[in-house]
């Protein structure tokens, strides 16, 4: 079962579904919060270098000090979401709004609330996870989802 198709299922049988809320964050509903989070995952499975390729564009953009707070087991430094767009290219940014539906700078402003609680929960302990990481992104998905 891949990745995807687990979070699918972590979807539908999301108990907060309609209540449009994520871990805190209002989204615009389950389908908006779902969207997003898919995404995500999918971006993480499919980026080189997955996570570790994320944390490289966070440096090349200068914010590796943000992106290490979110490892890190501290308090995550916020990030805007014109630092995510500039980190992320928009083109990434482009992808999701056309697969979520949602206008470029809603999902900037989303990410920058979820980008950081996705890396935190894959980060647990401080430290970048070794490996295969798709279970854990399901892990991951489903905390956010019922948040």
């Amino acid at each position: 079962m891949s990745i995807l198709s687990t979070l699918a299922g972590a979807l539908e049988g999301a108990p907060n579904a309609g209540s449009g809320t994520s871990n805190g964050i209002n989204l615009g509903g389950i389908a908006s919060s779902g969207a997003l989070i898919s995404e995500v995952i999918s971006m993480l499975q499919n980026r080189p270098g997955g996570l570790g390729g994320l944390l490289q564009s966070f440096q090349q953009g200068g914010l590796g000090h943000i992106f290490q707070s979110w490892i890190a087991t501290g308090q995550n430094l916020p990030v805007s979401p014109d630092q995510l767009q500039g980190a992320l290219g928009s083109d990434w940014i482009a992808k999701i709004a056309q697969a979520t539906g949602l206008p470029a700078n809603e999902v900037s402003q989303h990410l920058s609330s979820l980008l950081p609680q996705v890396v935190d929960h894959l980060t647990p302990n401080g430290q970048m996870p070794q490996g295969d990481i798709g279970s854990q992104l399901a892990t991951v998905a489903q905390r956010l989802l019922r948040g």
